[in-house]
């Protein structure tokens, strides 16, 4: 995080909620309701799609259809 902090980029944190400790180090924090260390990472990745999702509409990407994306993965 101080690697990108030093290089002015934004920092966005994923973390629980309740945890304070990581405010002082990133610029945006994300937080995932309190829940047992194994299912933990379901809501992560819901919340870095949901994420990933805006960030893909802000830039006015297609979102249906990603450049690059390998023919073995598309189905028509």
């Amino acid at each position: 995080m101080q690697e990108c902090r030093a290089r002015k980029s934004p920092v966005i944190a994923i973390a629980t909620e309740g945890d304070d400790d990581i405010l002082p180090h990133c610029d945006e924090v994300i937080f995932i309701p309190q829940c047992q260390e194994f299912i933990a990472p379901i809501p992560v990745v819901i919340a870095e799609q949901l994420l990933a999702y805006h960030i893909a509409r802000l830039r006015g990407c297609e979102i249906d259809q990603p450049r690059n994306l390998a023919k073995s993965v598309t189905v028509e």
